[in-house]
């Protein structure tokens, strides 16, 4: 009879075998969708492997192996790192079955019917700690059946075989947990549907919990006020951290901030690869071809999802501080201070300062925080004050809504940001007497009013009406256009 450990070196032996002689590369879609299918299925008995051998192991296992835990000793041999070891840990924890003092048996572990499902292959780490995290956070409330009975029904959901969505009558299970039968080999039915992913069986698993918490939500909700905190991080290498625990209110009410920003349309990401058609002239060009003929013509956004949060946040701070009933500081609107002296302003270069900044910021960074605010400058020469002004380069509220009726959405092609969450840019800037007129104002995101001076985007007013060259990689032949496409005089009048 083989020993597990030859099962084991089988095992490896058998997948070295499948990943030499680079085999994988080539493999047809149908294929390689089958392999990865079955990776899983291997995946998720290894992990359950790793986790039972932890589980079952003696208290003094580690220190055997001159290791000073179980944590040291999981890193070293599974060659993870402190996370990694941790959440094996947990599990193991989860599926434990602890000796009996006076048989010497082994006992029920806390959750049975997921260990069942783990050692079966159908959830793995991940769905384990999904899993069992909210039903722990609520177990000392209620009595070991509950417990053992969301156990039963998440393990029923873990496998397909029960969902709390597939009937109108299932809808209401979270109630009442205790009302499930635990699942027997003898009574489990055809699966009602895939798998649960370790996503749903958090969500299945919140719902359970909330149903087994006798005094609801106010005494976590209590704990947690205690815990939020919102921090800003020193500036390190031209960037500030930020720290924070957020309630799930707040969270919920900045993930939708960010849906809406990100995700301005539902039509999908721009569609990469097409070009203008050339035109017979260049303004015959702007009015009737414009940004082409529809989403095909939108440039690619490069900016990652990360990237595309951090700007959203920007924008919505901007819509903030623009709204009517912001608080005033000093009884004005915050107002950005801008020190350069006088000769560096002269030639166009030199540093900005603003309150809450430890660094100096560039001038185009001024620049475009001033564009939709008021910009006080302090004129310095070899450190004497010899000048102060305030001009007002803000446009009012009657213009904004001109803008924004005009233009409707950020003026790049491709950014379908709302005007009416954008920032308005001055086209011939305010410093080179550029007036702050509908004339020279148009709707930019915050991102792209930000990148303007180095994105290869440029603008014009034709007439009063706003004109856009795009760079090279977008438009080959650099052609000022339309931003989009406009409504033809016979078809509106028609």
């Amino acid at each position: 009879m083989n020993s597990t450990e030859e099962l084991l070196d089988r095992v490896v032996a058998d997948l070295d075998l499948v990943l030499s002689a680079d085999v994988l590369a080539g493999l047809p879609d149908a294929e390689r969708m089958h392999v990865l299918r079955v990776a899983g299925d291997a995946f998720r008995r290894i992990e359950a492997v790793v986790v039972e051998t932890t589980a079952s192991a003696h208290p003094d296992f580690s220190h055997s192996f001159g290791c000073r835990g179980q944590n040291e000793l999981l890193q070293r041999v599974l060659r993870t790192d402190v996370a990694g070891a941790t959440r094996v840990g947990k599990a193991a924890d989860a599926v434990r079955r602890q000796i009996s003092v006076s048989s010497g048996e082994r006992l029920e572990a806390r959750f049975p019917a997921l260990r069942e499902a783990m050692l079966d292959g159908v959830i793995g780490v991940a769905g384990m700690l999904a899993a069992v995290g909210p039903i722990d956070k609520a177990a000392h409330k209620v009595g070991r059946e509950t417990v053992l009975e969301a156990d039963a029904l998440l393990a029923a959901c873990a496998r397909g075989q029960r969902t709390f969505f597939d009937t109108p009558g299932d809808a209401d299970a979270p109630a009442e947990p205790e009302a499930a039968e635990p699942q027997t080999a003898e009574s489990v039915d055809e699966p009602l549907g895939p798998p649960a992913t370790p996503e749903d069986l958090r969500g299945y698993a919140h719902m359970i919990a909330a149903a087994m918490d006798p005094d609801g939500p106010e005494p976590s909700d209590r704990g947690a006020q205690n815990q939020r905190f919102f921090t800003i991080g020193r500036l390190r290498n031209g960037l500030h951290a930020i720290r924070g625990n957020l309630l799930p209110d707040v969270a919920a009410q900045m993930q939708a901030v960010f849906d809406a920003q990100c995700n301005p349309k539902t039509d999908g990401p721009p569609k990469p690869g097409v070009q203008f058609d050339d035109g017979d002239d260049e303004r015959d060009g702007a009015d009737d071809t414009g940004a082409g003929t529809g989403e095909d013509d939108e440039p690619f956004d490069r900016r990652s999802a990360g990237q595309k949060r951090h700007d959203a946040l920007a924008a919505a701070l901007g819509i903030a501080a623009r709204h009517e009933e912001m608080p005033t500081l000093g009884g004005a609107s915050p107002t950005l201070v801008v020190h350069v002296d006088a000769k560096d302003l002269a030639a166009g270069r030199g540093w900005a300062t603003m309150a809450g900044s430890e660094a100096p910021i560039p001038l185009h960074v001024a620049a475009h925080t001033a564009c939709t605010g008021a910009i006080q400058r302090v004129l310095f020469d070899e450190g004497r004050i010899i000048g102060i002004n305030v001009t007002d380069r803000v446009f009012t509220v009657h213009q904004r809504r001109a803008i924004v009726a005009r233009d409707r959405e950020c003026l790049i092609p491709g950014c379908h940001v709302p005007a009416s969450w954008c920032e308005i840019h001055h086209v011939t800037e305010h410093s080179r007497g550029g007036p702050t007129h509908t004339d020279n104002g148009v709707p930019l995101c915050w991102w792209h009013h930000r990148s303007l001076d180095w994105s290869g985007w440029e603008i014009r007013m034709n007439g009063g009406i706003p004109e856009i060259r795009g760079p090279a990689w977008w438009d080959p032949h650099r052609r000022w256009r339309a931003p989009r496409p406009r409504v033809s005089r016979h078809l509106a009048t028609a």
